[in-house]
């Protein structure tokens, strides 16, 4: 991410979002924070001489006049003891968005340079502050979308995930020391490692990968959010079920079939499960070259969904359609959204649409989408369906990201084919190559080897001012 010369330079950045709000932070990290803490800071004490190390100060930042720019608190955290590991200053100001600019503008005016997105945090891990892992999860703490996912993440940020692969590439690395002894002198009255033996370390590492892979797929919903699709016949009301569980109009709601003719995604929280909400074209045969490319994408997205909310309007008749689709997605992956209840229906065939699906073992859920009455129920089944599949995340439970969990499963790629090769009996100085690409995979994980292109792909997502 950064070079060697840059990553002893002094950096600068707003660490708060902009906008406006009761505190804002600007960050100063590197050899030379204390010295700019000293120029740009006037305390309100007389006998201030200089700052003490984790105690807030209190006074004025300065322009690089010497002007007061804001009345703030100022501390100086002394490397290592600080976030980065290095010399920091920290200036809390008022949270205007021109009062943190001012004071960002005067310490850059010291010669001190602009941080890049997640140069903290890099400087961090490069410290040995925090593995990868860790610097990870700072990432995936901001952006946890619920207590849930902030759970997950701070498993990880406190080194749990590190450690257990850490220890992992330990017990290979003893099984290559055991391997080269093997290797290096095989005609030695030396105790060398069995096959079986080796076989079983292998495997023994093999299956706990294999744990942290199911944890990453049963924990999926809780870390990207539940994919949830509402299906259905055009006009069944699939456009106003979305804008009531969102609260607000986020779909064109008309009565002219087809006005849905693309996807619309939102994210919603139902008690701490984080759902991502599609609604789709609504199903019928046209002639609309647009409408049918939205229709096989709609049946592209249910086929992909977690759970599929079949909205049918229970003024109609049971749809050839909807029968199709129901079936092709499964009574595990379908609820039926019976829509319009408000709706007198005693001059017609009152309950087909419920009575026809329920027959058939589909769960059927009874709403109006324009009173309310049943949304709540339906948000209970939505979140019970999802998460009776899954279960809730436990606390400190060791769930890797997606590039964790790629690289885990090459990891278990060599591992399951160096036990095939064992068995097979192959020699053991062709053993080792296996072996080794194992190690090194782990070694990415945790950063302890870590590819240039890796460290810039993960600390270039970070904000500014993390």
């Amino acid at each position: 991410m950064q070079n060697s010369a840059s990553i002893k330079d002094t950096i600068a950045a707003i660490a708060t979002p902009l906008g406006q709000g009761g505190v804002g932070i600007v960050r100063v990290s590197g050899p030379r924070s204390k010295d700019v803490g000293r120029t740009l800071f006037r305390s309100s004490r007389e006998d201030f001489a200089d700052f003490k190390p984790y105690r807030m100060h209190h006074g004025w930042a300065l322009d690089e006049r010497g002007e007061a720019l804001d009345e703030c608190l100022a501390v100086f955290m002394p490397g290592p003891g600080s976030y980065t590991g290095e010399d920091v200053v920290e200036f809390q100001c008022h949270g205007g968005p021109m009062v943190v600019r001012a004071i960002l503008e005067a310490v850059l005016a010291q010669g001190i340079r602009a941080a890049s997105a997640g140069e903290f945090t890099y400087r961090a891990f490069v410290s040995g502050r925090m593995d990868l892992t860790q610097a990870e999860a700072v990432a995936e703490m901001i952006a946890a979308p619920t207590r849930a996912g902030m759970t997950l993440a701070q498993a990880k940020l406190s080194g749990a995930l590190g450690q257990k692969v850490a220890a992992l590439r330990a017990q290979l690395e003893e099984l290559r020391a055991q391997l080269c002894v093997a290797v290096d002198f095989p005609d030695e009255d030396i105790e060398c490692l069995s096959p079986e033996e080796f076989l079983t370390g292998v495997n023994a590492v093999s299956e706990a990968v294999r744990d942290m892979l199911e944890n990453f797929e049963r924990d999926r919903c809780w870390r990207e959010g539940a994919f949830t699709v509402l299906a259905g016949q055009v006009n069944a009301g699939k456009s106003s079920l979305m804008n009531a569980l969102l609260g607000r109009e986020r779909a064109i709601v008309t009565d002219i079939p087809g006005t849905t003719r693309d996807y619309l995604e939102e994210a919603v929280n139902l008690d701490g499960l984080p759902v991502r909400l599609v609604d789709t074209a609504g199903i019928r045969e046209t002639e609309d070259a647009v409408e049918r490319a939205g229709l096989e994408r709609s049946r592209d997205l249910a086929a992909q969904a977690d759970l599929v909310l079949l909205v049918v309007d229970q003024t109609r008749d049971v749809a050839a359609e909807d029968v199709d689709l129901a079936q092709r997605i499964g009574i595990d992956r379908v609820l039926v959204v019976l829509n319009k209840v408000d709706i007198d229906t005693a001059a017609q065939d009152d309950g087909l649409q419920a009575t026809w699906f329920a027959d058939a073992g589909f769960e059927v859920v009874p709403i109006s989408a324009k009173t309310g009455k049943g949304l709540n129920r339906l948000c209970d089944r939505v979140r019970e369906r999802i998460v009776g599949r899954s279960g809730e995340p436990d606390a400190g439970e060791i769930v890797p990201n997606l590039r964790q969990s790629q690289a885990l499963e090459q990891a278990e790629a060599e591992l399951t084919a160096l036990a095939a090769d064992i068995s097979a009996g192959i020699p053991y100085d062709l053993l080792g190559v296996r072996l080794e690409a194992a190690c090194t995979i782990l070694g990415e994980i945790t950063g302890e080897i870590a590819p240039a292109d890796v460290l810039n792909s993960i600390f270039s997502s970070f904000c500014i001012g993390k």
